[in-house]
């Protein structure tokens, strides 16, 4: 799992610079939306809409543009959103399954914008089930090793999450990612909060079972598909299975 947890930091520093240049605030308000239309509209019940909340902070999203979210998601401005989550599967070059989850409110669109990403980046479509049985729903948090001038060390960050069901923690080039079954992903995070820890992410995602080993050349590959995916209005996230050494994600940079 090392490629996927080192491409899953990766990928969360990059959505932070993404953000600033607005990329990402459309994705960022979109959850937030869902999250309250899901559970209502307050933070310290939702605990869905709390993350997702947190997330947007920590990118940069305005706070304006955070509570009219929460306002549009929980029909407190009499303009309710409706998105439907829907997953493609497929495959990137090398072999390397891929997971992709959109949020849309309009199925035909979502499943074009992926289809043609998928063909013009060398990735294929795959029927339901083919690829996502290679992935367990799971709980991550991301925790900067860097807090406020000190330095954590895995063995902090493992005394504080296991009694909260922390399953494991992979220590990232300067962050560590802790998994845990999906509904112990608050009870992960909390804990943390109470040992004066901070969190960069708190969220469910799909963690591979099994992986693919790829070289530079196909790690290129399968990142600019993930990419052209990720550029699409209605795909939220992007789960993929390749496994990639520290030299590999260094040479593709």
């Amino acid at each position: 799992m090392s490629g996927h947890s080192k491409w899953a930091t990766t990928k969360h520093k990059k959505a932070v610079i993404d953000a600033k240049r607005g990329k990402m605030f459309a994705k960022l308000i979109k959850n937030i939306e869902v999250a309250a239309r899901t559970g209502g509209p307050d933070p310290a019940g939702n605990p869905t809409l709390y993350d997702a909340i947190q997330k947007a902070k920590k990118s940069s999203v305005p706070n304006d543009n955070i509570d009219r979210a929460v306002k549009r998601g929980g029909g407190l401005d009499g303009a309710g959103v409706d998105y439907t989550t829907i997953m493609y599967e497929g495959y990137a070059p090398g072999g390397v399954a891929l997971l992709v989850e959109c949020l849309t409110d309009n199925k035909n669109r979502a499943a074009m914008e992926v289809r043609t990403a998928m063909t013009r980046n060398g990735g294929n479509m795959a029927d339901p089930g083919s690829v996502s049985y290679m992935f367990s729903r799971k709980g991550v948090v991301i925790v900067p090793a860097e807090q406020d001038g000190k330095t954590l060390a895995e063995d902090d960050v493992l005394e504080v999450v296991l009694d909260a069901g922390a399953e494991d923690v992979n220590d990232h080039d300067g962050s560590f990612e802790v998994i845990s079954e999906a509904g112990d992903v608050v009870a992960v995070r909390t804990a943390l909060q109470d040992a004066g820890i901070d969190y960069d992410s708190a969220e469910s995602s799909f963690v591979p079972s099994m992986t693919v080993e790829v070289d530079a050349d196909v790690a290129g590959k399968v990142l600019r598909l993930i990419d052209a995916l990720e550029d699409c209005d209605d795909v939220q996230n992007v789960f993929a299975n390749f496994d990639a050494s520290d030299e590999v994600m260094a040479q593709v940079g």
